[in-house]
C-alpha cells in the first residue's frame, strides 16, 4: 500500500495528545504557541489530554513527559529549549527518554526551517521518537517554528502515527 493510502486509511485515527511549554518565562497567559498547538489539535478534531508549562529544567520536563505518558497518550508535543544554550534541556532530557529515533522529523523541519530562515536552522534540535507506546515530538519555542512543525509536519500524520502505534 503506498504512503497515500496509508494515509487515507488512517484518517479517521484521533489522537490522545499532551502539549508540554518548555519555558522560563511563559505562562498560561503568554503562551501562544502552547494556544496554537491546542488550538490546532483541537480544530483537527483530536483529544487535548493535558497541556503544561515546565521550566527548562531536564528534571522537571522529564517529570512532566513521565506524567503525559501516564495518561495513556498517543503523542507527546513539546515545544520550546530545542536550542544549543546552556539553558535548553530539552534535546538532551529527550534523547535519554526516546527508545526509537524518528530522524527524518528533525531533518524535515531543519531542511524547511533552512529555506525560511537560512543556515541559523542548524542551531534547531528539534527531534522525534518514539517512548513505549508513545510518540514525542519536541519543536523549537519561536512562534515561525512551531507553526512550520505542526503546519507541515505533524499535523499532516498525526492519524497516520497513531495507526502505525497501534500495530
Amino acid at each position: 500500500m503506498s504512503a497515500p493510502q496509508h494515509e487515507l486509511n488512517a484518517a479517521s485515527q484521533k489522537a490522545r495528545i499532551s502539549v508540554i511549554t518548555c519555558s522560563d518565562t511563559r505562562t498560561i497567559n503568554s503562551d501562544t504557541n502552547g494556544a496554537f498547538i491546542v488550538d490546532t489539535l483541537k480544530t483537527a478534531g483530536h483529544e487535548l489530554v493535558s497541556y503544561v508549562i515546565t521550566a527548562d529544567d531536564s528534571g522537571l520536563l522529564a517529570k512532566a513527559v513521565l506524567n503525559a505518558k501516564k495518561e495513556n497518550v498517543d503523542l507527546i508535543l513539546v515545544n520550546g529549549g530545542t536550542g544549543i544554550s546552556k539553558r535548553d534541556n530539552t534535546f538532551d532530557t529527550l534523547t535519554r527518554m526516546i527508545e526509537s529515533p524518528l530522524p527524518g522529523y528533525g531533518e524535515l523541519f531543519r531542511n524547511l526551517s533552512f529555506q525560511e530562515i537560512g543556515s541559523a536552522a542548524m542551531l534547531s534540535r528539534a527531534q522525534a521518537g518514539r517512548m513505549g507506546d508513545t510518540m514525542i515530538f519536541s519543536m523549537p519555542g519561536s512562534t515561525s517554528a512551531v507553526h512550520l512543525a505542526m503546519t507541515s509536519l505533524i499535523m499532516p500524520q498525526v492519524s497516520h502515527l497513531v495507526q502505525e502505534m497501534k500495530k
